[in-house]
């Protein structure tokens, strides 16, 4: 890894995990957002849900992303409480990933299920009790219907809410999730990792100087189909199957897919494609 420049489609912030793991193996890693999240337009039925749970009207919340916890903080402060006052205590919780699990627990949830072998959707509703049971699951507008169909599958009666919209980065100030999250993902490591612009990271791509770029997400691998072919030598590494799902569909050539949503799994695919390919020239 030594000496690799990768770049990841994610903000500073969102990246420093694997910013600092790859800091940590002697690579060179790079930031280009490409996406940012703002609130839900529809702030009355988010609220109405809200207060529906605060009130014991659910038996799970499912947070399936680090940002859906952004907005259960913010919706929090909002109210003069914190995530714990507004989740009762008999309402359990789910959460798909170790860094959303770690978030979840530093703002006072504690996690009931959480996958971890495969840490996705899919993995959850593997795990996931058949029951009756009355589930909240706030999620971004673009979200797959995997989750919640998965779920309602297995006999759960899921009442699912927009909580966030996804959009191209930057997003509009005033709509933009506000709330700060507490850092507690962060790896060994230290320095913040330089972020391009657009131009720069088209100038690098073109002179062949990254290799590799990393896309977090479906709606990252759609912003790379649009705005930054041609890749060049660069490989392109998905962060899970759904995304390299979404980067084939767009006719993206995926040269490898990590098998945890993790930034281990992610420098795992990485070191598979770089061993395979050899040393640098």
């Amino acid at each position: 890894m030594t000496g690799r420049r990768i770049l990841i489609t994610r903000s500073a912030d969102r990246a420093q995990p694997l910013v600092s793991l790859l800091n940590n193996l002697g690579a060179a890693p790079l930031v280009l957002p490409l996406i940012d999240f703002e609130r839900a337009k529809d702030q009355a039925t988010l609220d109405a849900v809200l207060d529906r749970l605060a009130t014991g009207g659910f038996d799970w919340l499912v947070i399936s992303s680090i940002t859906s916890a952004k907005v259960l903080l913010e919706k929090a402060a909002e109210r003069g409480t914190t995530p714990a006052g507004l989740v009762p205590a008999a309402t359990r919780v789910a959460a798909i990933g170790p860094s959303s699990v770690k978030v979840l627990e530093s703002i006072g949830l504690s996690v009931h299920l959480a996958p971890t072998e495969r840490q996705s959707a899919d993995g959850l509703v593997e795990l996931w009790e058949p029951a009756p049971e009355r589930v909240l699951l706030p999620q971004a507008d673009i979200a797959a219907p995997g989750l919640r169909e998965g779920l309602a599958a297995k006999g759960a009666d899921v009442t699912s809410v927009i909580a966030y919209h996804t959009v191209d980065y930057p997003a509009r100030a005033e709509l933009r999730l506000r709330a700060e999250l507490p850092d507690v993902v962060v790896l060994s490591g230290n320095g913040v990792p330089p972020t391009l612009s657009p131009a720069e990271a088209r100038s690098a791509l073109d002179t062949g100087t990254l290799d590799a770029v990393v896309a977090a997400s479906p709606s990252a691998a759609r912003r790379i189909a649009e705005s930054l072919l041609p890749l060049g030598t660069c490989r392109l590494i998905a962060i899970g199957r759904p995304t390299a799902a979404e980067a084939s569909r767009l006719g993206l050539t995926v040269a490898a897919v990590a098998k945890d949503p993790t930034p281990d799994g992610i420098v795992a695919a990485l070191e598979t494609v770089f061993a395979n390919e050899g040393n640098p020239q």
